[in-house]
């Protein structure tokens, strides 16, 4: 009789075991599965227009354009210019950038899009020095680092600086759009 019980009870225990490891592995999946879609389908993707608008006594007399597409939480940046060799000592070189560079992020808020800029623009103020060789170029500099929220769709004015040589300004314009 001992034997019949034991012999049941040792059945029931393997039925059980086999009945509860599917049902755990089921309920390991579902969470990951679900947490993954819930990454998916809240990143979302934007394309960020930049223009850098030059004005003299208030009417645009020029304008550059930059894009470039990131997703909501991630910073991307823009590059472009010219690395220039600068004599430290005799001898020695070291390359200073002379261009445009801006490196942005989109954060996704209940009252809009947080928007961080950084931008930075330098030429050079004499314009034959980007073809003579000079150990000592000078260069002028514009810097630009905003944080403030946007709205999609709408060109946003993040940044605005005079150029102290001269009456023009500068400024720096984003429009945010939500990629689909």
């Amino acid at each position: 009789m001992n034997r019949k019980i034991t012999a049941v009870l040792a059945k029931l225990l393997v039925i059980s075991l086999c009945w509860s490891t599917p049902v755990s592995r089921a309920q390991e999946q579902t969470p990951a599965k679900t947490q993954a879609e819930s990454i998916d389908k809240s990143t979302n993707a934007y394309r960020l227009d930049f223009t850098i608008n030059e004005l003299e006594d208030g009417k645009k007399i020029n304008a550059r354009q930059y894009s470039i597409n990131l997703n909501a939480n991630d910073g991307n940046s823009i590059k472009i210019g010219t690395r220039v060799p600068v004599e430290a000592k005799q001898g020695e070189f070291q390359y200073i950038d002379v261009g445009t560079s801006i490196w942005s992020r989109v954060k996704e808020r209940d009252n809009g899009l947080a928007l961080e800029v950084r931008a930075e623009i330098s030429n050079f103020a004499i314009p034959d020095q980007a073809s003579r060789s000079s150990s000592m170029p000078l260069l002028r500099q514009m810097q630009i680092n905003a944080s403030t929220v946007t709205i999609p769709g709408r060109p946003t004015v993040v940044g605005s600086v005079d150029d102290p040589n001269s009456k023009r300004q500068f400024q720096l314009e984003v429009t945010v759009t939500r990629l689909k």
